[in-house]
C-alpha cells in the first residue's frame, strides 16, 4: 500500500509542492480533502521537493490534504469499443456511457524505433482537391495546418474526417469552444462516421493541465490501433493552445521564460508528438493532421516556428481556402507517381499557370493593357478557384485530375498548354459528339 503524505509546503495556483520520496516523474497522485478526492501529476523533482499538478484546480485544498502517490503515470483504457466514443482531456467518458472495460495502456511512451519503419509509400485520400492533388497528404506524415482565427480550419478537419479513407479516425481537441466540440460531434453522428472515430476533447472551460493530456491520448490509443494493422489518421486542434498550456504551468511553476513567453523545451515537447507517426514495417500506420493557429497572422511565433522545423511541410489556410503558395507535403513525390500518370506533370502545370493568373491580376489591377493570353490565364484563375480550390466541394483525385484537364481545355488550345503530347493524347477531354440522324 502506498505512502500517505501531509504536509503540503506550498500552492501555488494547481500546482502544489510537498517532500517525499520514492516518486518518479510524471507519477499519478491522488489528493484527499474530506470527502473529496482529486486527481494530480508529478510535473517536477527537485531533490525530495515534488510538484504536482492538480487536475481540477487547486482552489480549496488546504495545506493539511493528504497525497497518496499511485506508483504510475497516465494511462488510458483501450480496446475496440472505444470506437464511437467521446472522452475529456483525462480520458474519462463525455458522452454519458460508462467507463470502457479495457486493459490500460501508456500514455506519452516513446517514439517507434526506427527499425520498425518503412519509407512512405500510400497517399491518403481525403477528397478535398487542394490536398489530393497538389499537396497529397501520405501514410505516416505529420503536417500541420497553418491559420489565424477565424478561419475554418475545424470545418475542414471536420470534413477530412468524414471523407479520408482510412481505418480509424482519433480526433483530439485542446481549448475547444463548446460550439466547436459539438459541431465535430453532431457533424459525425449524422454523417454515420463516429463509429470509426475515438474522441478526447479538451473544451476552453475545462482545467488547464487536462489539455496537455490530449495529444498524448489520442497518440497512445493510435499506436494500439496501428498495431492492429489499421490505417490511423489523428486530427488535432488546436496546437497553440496546447503550447499556451504549457506556457501557463511554466509561468506557476517561475521556470524561466523563452522567446515570448514559451518554456525552453517547446521543440522537444512539440517533436515528442509529431515524431509518433509512423508506418510500420509489419502493421498499420499513423498519420498526424494538426490544426496550428499563428497569433497575429505571423509565421515566426514560437510555436509555428518550432513546429514548421519538426514536421514534413504544412498547409496554409487563408480566406477560407488552402494556398497553394506555401503549401507543402515533402512526402508527397513518394505516392504522385503510383496515383495516375497524369498526376506530377498536371500538378506542377496547374500551379504554373495559377502564378501567372495572380501575376495577370495584378497587371490588371493596375490598368496595363491585357493580352488575348491574358484574358484566357484570367478566365483559367476563376475556374481553379472555384473548381479546385473551394472547400465545399468533394472531389475523388481521379474526378479532380480529370477537372484539372477540363480546366484547360476550357481556356487553352492543347498547344498552348505546354503538357507533354502523350499525356494530351491519353487524358485530354474527348469532343461531345451528337447522334444525329438525318
Amino acid at each position: 500500500m502506498q505512502t500517505r503524505y501531509h504536509g503540503i509546503e506550498n500552492i501555488i495556483g494547481n500546482v502544489l509542492m510537498l517532500r517525499a520520496t520514492d516518486v518518479g516523474y510524471g507519477d499519478l497522485a491522488e489528493v484527499t480533502h474530506g470527502e473529496e478526492t482529486s486527481l494530480a501529476q508529478v510535473i517536477q523533482l527537485d531533490g525530495d521537493k515534488v510538484f504536482l499538478q492538480v487536475f481540477s484546480g487547486g482552489r480549496g485544498v488546504p495545506t493539511d490534504a493528504s497525497v497518496r502517490f499511485l506508483g504510475h503515470g497516465l494511462s488510458v483504457p483501450f480496446s475496440d469499443d472505444l470506437l464511437g466514443r467521446i472522452f475529456d482531456g483525462s480520458g474519462r467518458p463525455r458522452d454519458g456511457r460508462p467507463e470502457p472495460d479495457a486493459d490500460p495502456v501508456r500514455v506519452a511512451g516513446p517514439s517507434v524505433n526506427p527499425s520498425q519503419r518503412i519509407i512512405p509509400r500510400d497517399m491518403v485520400r481525403t477528397g478535398i482537391p487542394m490536398i489530393d492533388v497538389f499537396n497529397t497528404l501520405v501514410q505516416s506524415q505529420k503536417l500541420p495546418i497553418f491559420s489565424v482565427a477565424g478561419e475554418p480550419y475545424n470545418p475542414l478537419l471536420a470534413r477530412i474526417a468524414l471523407q479520408a479513407e482510412v481505418d480509424v479516425i482519433i480526433l483530439g481537441g485542446m481549448g475547444l469552444k463548446y460550439d466547436d466540440y459539438l459541431t465535430f460531434r453532431e457533424t459525425l453522428e449524422e454523417a454515420g462516421s463516429l463509429s470509426r472515430t475515438v474522441m478526447y476533447v479538451h473544451t476552453a472551460s475545462d482545467p488547464t493541465v487536462e489539455c496537455l493530456f490530449v495529444p498524448d491520448l489520442c497518440l497512445a490509443v493510435a499506436e494500439q490501433f496501428a498495431l492492429q494493422n489499421k490505417q490511423v489518421l489523428v486530427l488535432l486542434t488546436d496546437m497553440t493552445n496546447y503550447a499556451d498550456a504549457m506556457k501557463e504551468i511554466a509561468i506557476t511553476m517561475e521556470k524561466i521564460p523563452s522567446n515570448r513567453g514559451y518554456p525552453g523545451d517547446l521543440y522537444s515537447q512539440l517533436a515528442a508528438r509529431y515524431e509518433k507517426a509512423v508506418d510500420f514495417a509489419s502493421a498499420g500506420s499513423i498519420t498526424i493532421l494538426a490544426a496550428t493557429t499563428m497569433p497575429g497572422d505571423d509565421v515566426t511565433h514560437p510555436v509555428p516556428d518550432n513546429t514548421g522545423y519538426i514536421t514534413e511541410g504544412q498547409f496554409y489556410l487563408r480566406n477560407g481556402r488552402i494556398e497553394p503558395f506555401g503549401s507543402l507535403s515533402r512526402l508527397k513525390q513518394f505516392v504522385n507517381d503510383k496515383t495516375r500518370a497524369d498526376h506530377r506533370k498536371i500538378m506542377d502545370r496547374m500551379i504554373q499557370l495559377y502564378a501567372s493568373y495572380r501575376s495577370t491580376e495584378e497587371k490588371r489591377s493596375m490598368g496595363f493593357r491585357m493580352t488575348e493570353w491574358d484574358h484566357k490565364l484570367v478566365k483559367f484563375g476563376g475556374l481553379f478557384e472555384s473548381t479546385l480550390m473551394d472547400l465545399s466541394k468533394t472531389l475523388h483525385l481521379e474526378d479532380a485530375l480529370d477537372a484539372c484537364w477540363q480546366i484547360l481545355a476550357d481556356c487553352f488550345e492543347q498547344e498552348e498548354t505546354g503538357m507533354p503530347s502523350e499525356l494530351i493524347k491519353d487524358f485530354w477531354p474527348k469532343a461531345e459528339t451528337s447522334d444525329r440522324s438525318d
